[in-house]
């Protein structure tokens, strides 16, 4: 299945689980807004000056050439201003509320000042280095939409509006599982044979990144009977339950079965690479993601598809469009599948940067690289200069 229609078919069978609680805004960021903010008051809440400088009535500035005012007050920011005499200046500094009657703004550099009068230049248009009560956000108006993952900069936007607390998403609680007999817990001695978990702590870091709360409850072995009865267990007490390993054609590739056996599977391997051994179904209502084992297709299939899941999950808004790199490379590849490429961010001849493949191998390219650049289905061919989709890592 390609992964748009792969997405498609996930959208439809997922709902908002998350409940709604109201926290401060010092333990708003990273959480998922739950409704629309509307502006409780306009900012700014009054007229006033963007710059140092003189406020004046426009009507008295000459028509042609300079005009000379006396300078009738002083208004700093913090300060009440009363009315504006007429055919007079005001000293204002920035921020600080316009006098009543005065509507324009002339820039302290552009004026002469002597002997308490000031001369104001030719040519200064209406409501100049003014700014309105509500032109930045008017009263009532949608300050932030629900689904926004807050970030600081919209606390100063909250902040700004006077609010104390923002109503949030919970956090998703996922239950997480690696698999395999040949899988190691970290801390544990090496067998022959055996491998560490990667998979473990490379997922519960993405999904706590996303603000989700990642429980790893261990490693499931190859074993069908026991393997169902975790996943039955687990899924009665988690939001979703996500496994890496099993779900693969092999003759101990046994999770897909014991999903089954306690729910369904309604998607099964992706046109990608890597990662095209992916399941996604439910396990007694409780709706399950099943990654591959190999840790590089873990972490491409837990970007494309284990994030989609988590914020339709948690009624986060759909992620803008990737922006577009440029190639500094040449490769092949096969028509018919979305292909993900570690790459490394760098400065081409003109300036601008482009992308070309990270160094390494499978682990460690991954590690050594920018992003992904995605290589969308019916491209068979990427050449220096071409344009291509780019995922950046999410941060740490």
């Amino acid at each position: 299945m390609r992964i748009a229609d792969a997405l498609a078919l996930i959208r439809g069978r997922l709902q908002v689980l998350a409940r709604v609680e109201t926290v401060s805004l010092a333990y708003s960021p990273g959480r998922i807004l739950a409704q629309d903010v509307l502006a409780p008051m306009a900012l700014p809440p009054f007229d006033n000056s963007a710059v140092d400088g003189y406020a004046c009535r426009f009507d008295d500035l000459a028509a042609q050439g300079p005009t000379v005012l006396p300078v009738a007050g002083r208004v700093a920011a913090g300060a009440a201003a009363s009315e504006i005499p007429r055919a007079a200046a005001v000293r204002i500094f920035t921020g600080a509320p316009l006098p009543a009657g005065a509507d324009t703004v002339v820039m302290q550099e552009d004026a002469r000042v002597a002997a308490g009068m000031v001369t104001l230049p030719p040519g200064i248009a209406l409501g100049a280095n003014r700014r309105r009560a509500g032109e930045d956000v008017a009263l009532g108006a949608l300050a932030l939409p629900a689904g926004r993952k807050i970030g600081a900069r919209d606390l100063a936007l909250a902040a700004s509006l006077g609010l104390r607390d923002l109503p949030v998403r919970a956090p998703l609680t996922v239950g997480l599982f690696s698999t395999g007999d040949e899988v190691t817990a970290i801390g544990h001695g090496l067998p022959t044979a055996g491998i560490h978990d990667a998979n473990g702590p490379m997922l519960s870091a993405l999904i706590a990144q996303f603000g989700a709360q990642a429980h790893h409850l261990g490693i499931l072995r190859d074993d069908p009977a026991n393997l169902g009865k975790r996943l039955a267990t687990a899924a009665a007490q988690h939001d979703l339950i996500v496994t890496s390993g099993g779900v693969s054609v092999g003759e101990e590739d046994h999770v897909r079965s014991a999903v089954r056996a306690n729910g369904e599977i309604a998607l099964w391997r992706l046109a990608i690479k890597p990662g095209r051994p992916l399941a996604f179904g439910h396990i007694g209502g409780t709706p399950f993601v099943g990654l591959p084992g190999n840790p590089g297709a873990a972490y491409v299939t837990a970007l494309a598809i284990l994030i989609p899941v988590l914020r339709q999950m948690s009624g986060a808004s759909e992620e803008p469009p990737l922006p577009l790199v440029r190639s500094g490379f040449s490769l092949n590849k096969r028509a018919g599948r979305l292909e993900y490429l570690r790459v490394c961010l760098r400065p081409s001849g003109d300036g601008l940067s482009e992308v070309v493949p990270a160094p390494g191998g499978a682990l460690s390219s991954l590690s050594a690289s920018d992003g992904l650049a995605e290589l969308a289905e019916d491209i068979e061919a990427i050449r220096p200069g071409d344009l291509l989709p780019y995922r950046a890592h999410p941060l740490a």
